[in-house]
């Protein structure tokens, strides 16, 4: 079973209708008893860093999600802000991230990206790792953003694709069986189902 995250933030039905297109059926659940028998998770994020990290810590399945992850090691797919909670703490505010990933999240650079507008907001060419299973298939990896903060993994290795805003900043992420997208696939079309159904049918 593949289950969408709801803990009252995110464009759930959107994910779950790409879903649903590529073929996959998937749920939308609060339920402990779920997410304690999905075969995959999907977590998004829309919004304020700190409003998703409280809402996500009220949430009856929070206990049951660490186990899920970091004990079982069930693949979990971050989306938007889904992919910055991954990490230790986001300069958007004040709340701990999930910490599953070492690193922090940034606000873009206004002295580097020059006359850029912040949010980034518009369908960027990503870079992806050579050979990452989770862009598989995907001649032009297009994808559309938006947010005007991004992840800076302390690992490197750990930075499955970039791209290019006034400066290189990190797309997606990845480890063990952890990963994010900055972008929203299921606002990507092609590109966005591809990477979906390479979630599911690789991990």
């Amino acid at each position: 079973m593949l289950v969408i995250l709801d803990y009252g933030i995110g464009n759930l039905t959107s994910i779950k209708n790409m879903l649903k297109r590529a073929g996959f059926d998937s749920r939308l659940s609060t339920d402990t008893e779920e997410v304690a028998s999905a075969e995959k998770l999907i977590l998004p994020g829309v919004g304020h860093f700190d409003y998703c990290m409280t809402q996500l810590r009220k949430a009856p399945f929070w206990d049951m999600l660490h186990k899920r992850v970091l004990e079982d090691k069930v693949p979990i797919l971050g989306v938007c802000v889904g992919c910055q909670m991954l990490m230790e703490s986001s300069e958007e505010g004040r709340e701990a991230g999930l910490g599953w990933l070492k690193g922090k999240v940034v606000r873009f650079n206004k002295g580097r990206i020059g006359d850029l507008k912040i949010p980034h907001m518009s369908w960027t060419d990503v870079e992806p790792a050579p050979g990452h299973p989770l862009y598989e298939g995907i001649e032009e990896p297009r994808f559309y953003f938006v947010h005007s903060y991004h992840v800076q993994a302390e690992n490197p290795q750990q930075v499955t694709g970039t791209a290019e805003y006034g400066y290189r900043f990190t797309a997606s992420v990845q480890k063990e069986n952890i990963q994010g997208v900055q972008f929203h696939p299921e606002k990507s079309h092609r590109s966005g189902m591809r990477l979906y159904t390479n979630f599911i049918k690789n991990y």
